[in-house]
């Protein structure tokens, strides 16, 4: 099979990129199985949200005191929105971090994990497909081609598929809406990190502005919430129910890294495959009471990795 590629970007290059893109979505699945514990045990889901942002903001942030390409890739943020050579907006994808893991906290436990996923790629899936087509900044448009376009309803099929036995109806349109809204945004965030990490050359500045602005934005809903909703009592002792803002930092860098590469459609295709299989591994490793692993969700699995392949696949009809 041949990947598709920007000129200036080699066969093995997008190759390596595309594994990235599956590695960033086995760290977003393996967060999500460290929040949700979290948040179970402590039953608060945007306390958890902001404890996992602001580790992962504590992580980053020590990272830069020892790298100097970090410090000076904010100098060049910084004169950059000065000069107004890029817009304000390009340092706000932290706040499509901070909705996604708020909407977790407030509709999937109604949603059920299964329809909350289905949701997230549909939004995840057009974001990629808008974005691309437009282009973002130094990323220049890619064509909506007959095998991109296959291969993102395939995405979407195969995991409306692996989650069927687990879809539950008569729900909201609005909570619906939420999670679609943030796969929307997740898009969206991968395109402009990756800008802030082309004008600051560096993947750790556009890690540490991505968890500045979501933990702000965390921090103040968590002070909003708990005006009405009260603390919760204690915090648990398992040090590694606090290891999703490490796992965070790596799959933000990661994909402000392969980004300009593949491009928002086949990295978010590529993050959702690998999402699937970690989840699929950890189910296998660590399964959870009540959701035993079915062929249906195997199978859903393998669609989506084929469907990556297609979207890949360089194809001159539009």
């Amino acid at each position: 099979m041949t990947l598709s590629a920007p000129s200036s970007h080699t066969r093995t290059t997008v190759v390596l990129a595309v594994a990235g893109a599956m590695m960033c979505g086995a760290g977003i699945a393996t967060q999500a199985r460290i929040n949700g514990e979290l948040s179970q045990q402590i039953d608060d889901g945007v306390l958890t949200a902001l404890i996992s942002f602001g580790s992962g903001l504590v992580i980053v942030s020590v990272v830069m005191l020892f790298a100097p390409s970090g410090r000076r890739g904010l100098g060049l943020v910084r004169s950059a929105l000065v000069a107004r050579r890029i817009p304000w907006w390009y340092v706000a994808g932290g706040c499509a971090g901070a909705f996604l893991v708020l909407s977790q906290g407030l509709v999937a436990a109604v949603l059920g994990v299964a329809l909350f996923s289905v949701a997230i790629v549909a939004g995840q899936t057009l974001s990629g497909l808008l974005i691309d087509r437009s282009g973002l900044g130094s990323m220049a448009p890619k064509p909506v081609t007959v095998t991109r376009v296959v291969g993102s309803l395939l995405a979407l099929a195969a995991v409306v598929f692996a989650a069927s036995g687990h879809l539950q109806g008569d729900v909201p349109i609005w909570m619906l809406a939420l999670p679609f809204a943030a796969g929307f945004g997740i898009g969206w965030q991968q395109a402009v990190n990756g800008q802030v990490r082309q004008v600051a050359h560096s993947p750790i500045t556009a890690t540490f502005t991505n968890f500045v602005v979501g933990t702000a934005v965390l921090l103040l809903a968590t002070l909003i919430h708990s005006t009405w909703a009260g603390w919760p009592d204690s915090l648990p002792s398992n040090p590694l129910l606090y290891l999703g803002g490490l796992v965070g930092v790596i799959f933000i860098a990661g994909a402000t890294i392969v980004v300009p590469i593949t491009g928002v459609l086949l990295l978010g295709l590529g993050t959702i495959a690998g999402q699937l299989l970690a989840s699929l591994v950890l189910d296998i490793v660590l399964p959870v009471a009540g959701h035993p692993l079915s062929a249906i969700t195997v199978i859903g699995t393998l669609l989506t990795l084929v469907a990556v392949g297609i979207a890949a696949i360089p194809s001159s009809r539009r």
